[in-house]
């Protein structure tokens, strides 16, 4: 197994933590990552640009699936 192997499982849990956070602003007006890291701390940012290029990437593997 080489690195893009966890990389590819890693994209994919940020991208889950990503919609369930999403689904419970929307649904309860509660940001978990906020909750947990402060909000607008250097960490909650870290976390949503993290999810941010995990959606890029997997967007980039569906686009390139030959």
């Amino acid at each position: 197994m080489g690195v893009m192997h966890y990389v590819k499982y890693i994209a994919i849990a940020l991208i889950i933590i990503g919609a369930l956070n999403w689904g419970l602003v929307g649904a309860f007006h509660y940001n978990v990552v906020a909750a947990f890291f402060g909000d607008a701390s250097v960490v909650t940012r870290i976390i949503y640009g993290l999810v941010g290029l995990s959606g890029l990437y997997k967007l980039y593997m569906m686009l390139n699936k030959k």
